[in-house]
């Protein structure tokens, strides 16, 4: 039966590999960023079943069990042993005694003792009970007086009371023991519905888990989709990611000489302009400065400069502006210089044809590489989405081998099944817990009939006892004490081999079931034990999979399955399912298959169409190279520019002239010289500050075309170069790029499909049927078998065991005790007055009577 269930548990495992028509999700999902696929989380099961347990302060009686166990045992467990033991199926117990006595020493020693205890006490009993009635073992009524007959009394009743206690606390243990174990059985039934729901939860789970993984090929699906939807931006984008490195700044070089042809052109007009201003303007100024010199000089001739009776320091300014006079002239000569007209007409005729507009020609071929990737690539992407969607046809078609509905419903009657039998155990299990809780209670009660008389027989002694009295006079109450403790004695001899009887035996089974089983089972030696190889079946290295799959080389064992399920992890990682279902080999297969891989690989794309720069283009370069800018002689004129306007600067020739002119005396000569100084500075600023400014812009304009004009034809044949070069990489040898990026562009359409073969592999491994329920089952197992059984029944042994060990000090300080409290018939009197003066003070008022009088002799008086 139990292979049946397991079968059926395959089958239902096999679901995976057949799986329905996808699910379509009632909303569309978010599409996860490139790269990293969500599929969610597989809906968990929740078991309830807590196998663990705890047994609170009687845990502490426990403890000393296992401690006194283990000192009693203190071997390593019998690997080898058992082993030989089993596979000689116990025919090597004969050659292997010794090795099994060395084990069972403890054992032995502790069970000879307990019987040897059961034997002789009821032989001890009878002998002493013969010997009492013969008057000896404390049976004469006659009790001999000491010194210390008070101390000899106070301390056996305190030792016994003493021992009293001890026994007392034993039959406490095992009765708090046997209580435990009675509360602890109504717990079985509590842990084997949590677990059958458990094995339920598993079975009603497991198929919705299953199906979510399926469902989720619709993510890998989808992502797919749109990745092939998408070439364009991602396969193309790649592609132009990678061209445009080596393109554009070729692209931009061509674009930044168009550039240079527009501020060329702009140079040459800024020249001819700045030019005709200044050929004007120096023509203009040539003549004004030859009106001021001419003035100035008539001006010096005023009698006032040169006659004798003016001021000497008056001619002498004179003199020296006269002498000044033939610094007022030109200095550049703008006329000499050539123009530029020809060089205007061959850039204008460069400038007819938009160079830019050619160039972003080139920029839009190139950045039409997408859509190119997209046209070339059409027939491919519908291939590949057609592959795609056989895939779920493919796996929806391998479904039907598989009658989940049946194995679920067969594998639910069994747990089903199998749970109504173990209910039907209930009431025979309640009716023999009952039966032994009223053993164990008889036998607690024979040691509490024990104690009662103890307790009674030293409350009674002790209340009753008066020193005053003597043995032959004591009170009832007394020596109804006496009596009692007698009574204990009688029922300790009638009770201890029975006592003692039950516990070696409970000992026996109790101590070797915890070495054996319970201690070997939580250190995982027992799982070594069972895993050995060829013990089960000499055929077999390992009995699981010998049993399951006809392969005992699997390496599957009864450790390996337990500490899996104990992990909470999937069936089929424990069970090693892939030996009847390889999932890795289906998934690689069905889902992945080289189809998919051939035609993505056999992608084609061709770039040639891409034109970077026409040949219009390319000659507007060369028109630009040959524009004449280099006959240009910029030499000279940037030697007449930077010449400055007029020999002098006219503004500082005003100011001397105007201090000079300060030094004269008033009068016509200095109001003439200072008009002409006002002469001057207006010249400056009407007709030198526009020259200087007209030259400022054809110093600028002629160092920018020098610049130009520096190896243009060699800079043109640049950028000529670079744009072959990068045609020829776009049209010849694109190709090794465009492989390399269409197979990355495969990689990460695969990468989905290994994505989600990864994931159902590993959420198969850890999270699809979680075999916890399993390794609840052992533990329950062992919580029924060790904690709630086997350490209650030990506790009780030991409890129960030490009272009745107990019970021979009770016996031999009860029968000393007793001699003090009972009434005696005769008693001893002494005469020597020396010897015992506080006697002899005391006779004839104490009540103490002679034995002469009851016709005794006296013995000391006889000698």
């Amino acid at each position: 039966m139990w292979k049946t269930g397991i079968l059926l548990l395959l089958l239902l495992l096999g679901v995976l590999s057949a799986s329905g028509e996808l699910q379509q999700e009632t909303e569309p999902r978010r599409l996860p960023p490139p790269g990293k696929l969500d599929f969610g989380y597989v809906p968990a099961g929740v078991y309830e079943t807590l196998a663990h347990y705890e047994p609170g302060p009687i845990g502490i009686l426990f403890h000393m069990v296992h401690t006194f166990l283990y000192v009693v045992q203190p071997n390593a467990f019998p690997q080898d042993l058992i082993v030989k033991l089993a596979k000689d199926k116990f025919g090597a117990i004969q050659t292997e005694y010794q090795k099994a006595i060395y084990y069972e020493i403890g054992f032995l020693v502790c069970a000879a003792v307990g019987l040897l205890f059961a034997v002789l006490m009821p032989i001890v009993g009878l002998f002493f009970c013969m010997c009492r009635c013969c008057d000896n073992c404390g049976g004469e009524m006659h009790q001999r007086q000491r010194k210390n007959a008070d101390c000899r009394r106070g301390l056996l009743g305190t030792l016994l009371f003493s021992t009293s206690l001890v026994i007392t606390i034993g039959v406490l243990c095992a009765y708090a023991a046997n209580q435990n174990l009675s509360s602890q059985v109504k717990n079985i039934r509590r842990l084997v519905n949590s677990n059958m729901r458990d094995l339920h939860t598993f079975a009603n789970d497991t198929p919705m888990q299953i199906d979510y993984l399926i469902s989720q090929y619709a993510t890998a699906k989808k992502k797919v989709i749109y990745d092939l939807n998408h070439i364009g931006p991602l396969l193309g984008g790649r592609i132009h990611d990678q061209l445009d490195k080596e393109v554009h700044p070729a692209l931009d070089r061509v674009l930044n000489m168009a550039g240079a042809m527009r501020e060329t052109k702009e140079a040459l007009e800024n020249v001819s302009v700045s030019l005709e201003v200044l050929q004007e303007g120096t023509g203009k100024l040539n003549f004004n400065l030859s009106l001021v010199r001419t003035s100035i000089n008539r001006t010096l001739n005023d009698p006032g400069c040169h006659d004798e009776e003016s001021d000497a320091t008056t001619a002498q300014l004179c003199r020296n502006i006269r002498q000044s006079l033939s610094q007022l002239q030109i200095s550049a000569n703008f006329t000499r210089l050539p123009r530029v007209n020809a060089q205007m007409e061959k850039m204008n005729d460069v400038l007819r044809t938009d160079l830019s507009a050619i160039v972003q020609k080139g920029y839009s071929s190139l950045n039409d590489t997408p859509h190119m990737v997209i046209e070339q690539t059409r027939s491919v992407v519908e291939n590949v989405q057609n592959l795609v969607d056989g895939i779920g046809n493919n796996i929806s078609s391998f479904s039907k081998a598989f009658p989940v509905q049946s194995s679920l419903s067969n594998f639910t009657i069994f747990i089903s099944h199998a749970h109504a039998k173990i209910e039907d155990y209930y009431p025979e299990i309640d009716k023999m817990d009952f039966y032994r809780w009223i053993g164990c209670i008889a036998l607690c009660c024979m040691v509490v009939l024990v104690l009662a008389f103890n307790y009674l027989g030293l409350l009674c002694g002790t209340l009753g006892y008066d020193k005053h009295a003597s043995p032959t006079t004591r009170g009832c109450i007394s020596n109804t004490g006496g009596t009692m403790l007698m009574a204990g004695v009688g029922f300790s001899f009638i009770f201890s081999w029975v006592l003692m009887g039950v516990v070696t035996v409970i000992f026996l089974a109790g101590g070797n079931i915890e070495k054996l089983v319970c201690d070997p089972f939580h250190t995982k030696e027992l799982f070594k034990v069972v895993d050995t190889p060829y013990l089960v079946n000499p055929e077999w290295k390992n009995f699981i999979p010998g049993y399951m799959y006809n392969d005992s080389e699997l390496e599957l064992t009864a450790e390996s399955l337990y500490s899996t399920c104990k992990e909470n992890k999937g069936i089929y990682l424990a069970m090693r399912l892939d030996k009847v279902f390889n999932i890795s080999s289906f998934l690689n297969t069905t889902v992945f298959t080289k189809d998919v891989v051939g035609q993505l690989d056999s992608v084609k794309i061709d770039l040639r169409g891409i034109i970077l720069l026409e040949a219009e283009g390319k000659q507007n370069l060369l028109d630009f190279a040959d524009a004449g800018l280099s006959e240009i002689n910029y030499a000279d004129y940037l030697e007449e520019v930077n010449k400055g306007v007029t020999v002098v600067d006219l503004l500082s020739y005003a100011r001397e002239l105007e201090a000079q002119t300060d030094l004269m005396p008033r009068g016509p000569l200095q109001s003439a010289l200072k008009g002409h100084i006002g002469t001057l500075r207006q010249i400056h600023t009407q007709q030198i500050t526009p020259m200087e400014q007209s030259m400022s812009a054809l110093n600028q304009s002629m160092r920018f075309l020098e610049r130009t004009a520096s190896d243009l034809p060699n800079k043109v044949l640049a950028v000529l170069d670079a744009i072959e070069a990068a045609q020829y990489l776009i049209s010849q040898n694109a190709s090794h790029l465009i492989n390399r990026e269409t197979g990355k562009y495969t990689a990460t359409i695969v990468g989905y499909f290994h994505q989600y073969i990864e994931w159902v592999k590993t959420s198969l491994a850890m999270e699809v049927a979680q075999c916890k329920p399993f390794s609840n089952m052992v533990d329950t197992t062992e919580i029924i078998t060790c904690s709630f059984l086997v350490d209650s029944m030990n506790t009780f042994w030991m409890g129960l065991g030490c009272s009745t060990l107990f019970l021979l000090p009770s016996i031999i300080l009860a029968v000393k005790l007793a001699k003090y409290y009972r009434r005696m018939d005769t008693e001893d009197v002494y005469d020597d007055i020396e010897t015992i003066p506080m006697k002899t003070m005391e006779i004839g008022n104490n009540g103490y009577h002679s034995e002469r009088s009851q016709g005794i002799p006296n013995p000391m008086m006889t000698r």
